[in-house]
């Protein structure tokens, strides 16, 4: 699997469900260009893990606005699909009207290009079972933070049984906008509000003696 941190995010256009309901048919990532990005893959509408997932995000898109975070949802399904599962009450297994695009990533090329994709004959579901009856590649559960110049900066991929932390994305969010504003760095653990690290042997002597015993 390709490790992206450090390198530009792959550009892509394609079809998406919009926050608001309508059909955007020619969605970029470029129209964000110039803000942060959470792009996170999953791996089917109307499954199990996944509408957690998206209903987790959408609780919290407040605090991704908030930090002028732009967070977008990638899986191989048609913008059809995404559209009935949207309309699809949530005590019934949908997610609701959430209120961020969700692409369609129907050739799957947006998936491949962030080295997500998975062959469906080596997948399991959560209890181990062979999973026979999804046709074609999905995708597993991969989430991007990108920057304001569109370089990758943090990335994580779980298994398909494996539901991901959105806290945790705000948390790398909140470190990423740490270290640009001032400079320095962020150790173990840190949260908003923590002290930062001056990058430097000073900055860690300094840091390890007053820290060390709360790590």
């Amino acid at each position: 699997m390709a490790v992206l941190v450090g390198k530009k995010a792959p550009e892509f256009t394609a079809v998406a469900v919009m926050a608001d309901g309508s059909i955007n048919e020619s969605f970029s990532l470029a129209d964000y260009a110039g803000k942060e990005i959470v792009i996170f893959f999953y791996p089917l509408d109307f499954t199990f893990v996944c509408p957690s997932e998206l209903i987790a995000f959408d609780h919290r898109i407040q605090e991704f606005e908030a930090r002028g975070v732009q967070v977008i949802g990638v899986s191989v399904d048609s913008q059809f699909s995404h559209v009935a599962w949207r309309n699809t009450p949530v005590n019934q297994g949908g997610i609701g009207p959430v209120a961020y695009p969700l692409v369609a990533d129907l050739t799957k090329k947006i998936a491949a290009d962030y080295d997500v994709l998975i062959n469906r004959e080596s997948l399991i579901d959560e209890d181990g079972i062979e999973m026979h009856l999804l046709s074609g590649d999905v995708a597993y559960r991969g989430s991007f933070l990108i920057d304001k110049k569109g370089i990758v900066r943090h990335q994580v991929v779980n298994d398909l049984p494996l539901g991901r932390n959105v806290d945790e994305m705000l948390r790398m969010i909140d470190t990423l906008q740490f270290t640009e504003e001032h400079g320095e760095v962020c150790p173990a653990g840190w949260n908003k509000g923590d002290k930062g690290m001056v990058p430097n042997a000073e900055g860690v002597a300094s840091y390890l003696a007053s820290e060390a015993d709360k790590l």
